[in-house]
Parts: C-alpha cells; sequence; structure tokens
C-alpha cells in the first residue's frame, strides 16, 4: 500500500498562519475526538465520530453559532442552538440513517454524567454524511453501543483522519475521502501584544465539485483513477460522481466569542470549501458548527474589528481539513463491489506556495 499521509507532509500547506501543536482541532484547550469505526467488508464501512469539549452540559453550556450553506441534510439540534446561540452536548458525526440512534445514544450519555444527571431535557448535536455508496445504509450499522465508545474514548492530541469514525465510507470531490482536521494560531487584530487565539477545524467531507489542490485543478481522470461505471451495480443509491455529497464542519476556539460571532465563523468555514472546489450542489448537506470553549462570563467578547485574522485563518484551517481528509483516505471497495480510489500524492502537480486569502 502506497504510504499514506497529510498533506502538507507531501508539501501542500495552507496559508501563512502556523498551524497548533498538533494540527488538529485537539489544538484547542479542552477539545477531545474520538472515533468508533464499524467494518463488516464489503458490505459495512461506516462509523462514528465524538467532540467532546470539556465540561459541556446544560449546567455549562457553550456559545455556538450555525450556518447551512445548503440544508439537504440532518443536523439534529440545530434550530436550538440557532434559537439560544448554545450548546449543551458533544457533537457526533455518522452515517445518515444512524444520526437518530446516535442521537439517543448521545442522551443516554449526558443522563449518567453529573452535567446531566438532573436534566429534564436535552438538545443532542448530531451531523451526518450520507455513506450509502460504499456502505449498506440501509442496515443501520451504528449501535449505542460504537456511540458510546467513541464518547467514552474521545482523547486529546493528535487525531486519526481519513477512512474512521463518522467517515469510514465517504467521498469527495471524485476521491475517497472522510476526516480530516486542521488548526491556526492567530493574534486578533494583528497585535503583536495580544493573546494568540487558537481555531481548529474537523471536517466530515462527502460533497461533490472539482478538486482545486492550492490552484490546480485535479480530476480523477488526470491523476489515472479510474472511471466510475455510468451504471453502478447494485440498486440506486447516493452517487459517487463529483455533483452530490454533503459535508459537516466543526469549528472549535478559545477565542471569547458570542453566539452571533460565532455564526459568523460558522458561515466562513462553509465559504472555506469553496477553496476546494466544492460544487454546493443541489442535493449537498454543507453545514457549519462553531464553538468557544470560552463561556462569555469569563473574558468579554472580541471586537467585530479584530475578527478578521480569524476570518482568514478559518479559511485556510478549512482548506486544509478537507485536503487532509483526502490525503489520509486509503482506496476502498465497499457494497456492490463499488470502488472509491483514494487521492495518489505522487500523481500530483508539484505544490505551489500561496499566499492566505
Amino acid at each position: 500500500m502506497e504510504p499514506r499521509g497529510r498533506a502538507r507532509e507531501h508539501g501542500y500547506a495552507v496559508g501563512a498562519f502556523p498551524p497548533g501543536r498538533h494540527n488538529a482541532l485537539t489544538d484547542v484547550p479542552g477539545v477531545r475526538v474520538g472515533h468508533t469505526t464499524v467494518r463488516r467488508v464489503p458490505d459495512v464501512h461506516s462509523g462514528v465520530t465524538a467532540i467532546v469539549p470539556e465540561g459541556v452540559s446544560p449546567r455549562a453550556p457553550l456559545p455556538a453559532g450555525v450556518f447551512a450553506g445548503n440544508g439537504y441534510g440532518k443536523l439534529i439540534g440545530t434550530t436550538q442552538v440557532a434559537e439560544l446561540g448554545v450548546i449543551e452536548t458533544p457533537v457526533l458525526l455518522t452515517s445518515t440513517l444512524s444520526a437518530f440512534r446516535a442521537a439517543d445514544a448521545l442522551v443516554t450519555w449526558m443522563l449518567d454524567t453529573d452535567g446531566g444527571s438532573e436534566a429534564r431535557s436535552l438538545n443532542p448535536v448530531v451531523g451526518e454524511c450520507n455513506d450509502g455508496w460504499l456502505s449498506d445504509i440501509r442496515s443501520r450499522p451504528v449501535r449505542a453501543g460504537h456511540v458510546l465508545a467513541a464518547l467514552d474514548g474521545a482523547r486529546g492530541g493528535p487525531v486519526a483522519e481519513g477512512c474512521v469514525g463518522g467517515g469510514t465510507g465517504l467521498g469527495a470531490l471524485g476521491f475517497k475521502s472522510g476526516i480530516g482536521t486542521s488548526s491556526r494560531v492567530v493574534t486578533p487584530g494583528g497585535d503583536a501584544a495580544a493573546d494568540a487565539v487558537t481555531v481548529g477545524v474537523l471536517a466530515q467531507t462527502n460533497f461533490g465539485g472539482t478538486l482545486r489542490l492550492l490552484g490546480s485543478t485535479v480530476t480523477p481522470e488526470s491523476v489515472g483513477v479510474p472511471p466510475q461505471p455510468v451504471a453502478a451495480p447494485g440498486p440506486p443509491g447516493p452517487s459517487a460522481d463529483r455533483e452530490a455529497g454533503s459535508c459537516m464542519l466543526v469549528v472549535a476556539t478559545d477565542a471569547p466569542l458570542d453566539a452571533r460571532q460565532l455564526t459568523r465563523l460558522a458561515r466562513r468555514a462553509v465559504f472555506g470549501l469553496a477553496r476546494t472546489g466544492a460544487s454546493y450542489g443541489h442535493g449537498s448537506g454543507d453545514y457549519g458548527l462553531a464553538f468557544s470553549v470560552t463561556r462569555p462570563q469569563e473574558r468579554r467578547p472580541l471586537p467585530d474589528e479584530e475578527l478578521n485574522p480569524l476570518f482568514e485563518a478559518l479559511l485556510d484551517t478549512v482548506e486544509e481539513s478537507v485536503l487532509n481528509s483526502l490525503f489520509a483516505a486509503t482506496t476502498t471497495t465497499g457494497i456492490h463491489g463499488r470502488t472509491l480510489h483514494a487521492l495518489s500524492p505522487t500523481r500530483l502537480p508539484a505544490p505551489v506556495p500561496r499566499d492566505r486569502a
């Protein structure tokens, strides 16, 4: 098997802002990530990914904002996040038809925590992408035990990417994809004397379009990937062509932002997909969800005029997260013999440094 690696390990570093220690969502203090991968080869390639901010609960919610670039999806909990501007549970990412079981398992997990021990209402937040091209989605293979294992197993430090957790059966931009993550360290307002903050992204990528790699167009055909058959074997399912799919973008930061400002961050996260060649097609659910681990009572929100560096860094972070989801993925053959091929670093155009937007 060809050695895999992250985008910048192959020379595709995005922008001028420095990444955090692990170049991952977990560089934001107190944020942990866990995966449970569910495989029964060849028919099942699925799983769940848990994003667990330390201490989040109905007693101690975190400020949050959400944006739907195209709302063809099932982001459970959206209306309360938009209305109240907070999250009160971890965030899960899984397969479309498993999202509802995952939400129930998340409620179970929360009721057993100190912060949820007296709860009479909970708003679980669960996003999804459709892995039905490679996986038997109708079997709903993600069960409560898988969700609880991802939550309990969430850790800081490096984050597994590619064909893991909620990204196991996904494809984007004509290639095999999955989970990708990245982070940047930023000084708000450009003031060298100000405290630096971190912004991180975890992307669950399954969207259509034509890959743009730091400005260079890359199609499966241009790098020797066999074309998908016009009529794939098996019953009809979600298309694997470059016009279908979805994307979940979870943004975390320790910058002191309120819900309105975090909604602005969530919106720009979805905008950042355009850099990678996203088509935002009719059947694509493209969502951004942003939260801050700094609660409003802890520090005053940043003035809006100091947000520009954070906006710019976020665009870089989204772009690199998507690229990491592609570089880390491996070629996968799934149900009915359908195959999604991984991006081959050795066949790509030479990386050309590009200034940040």
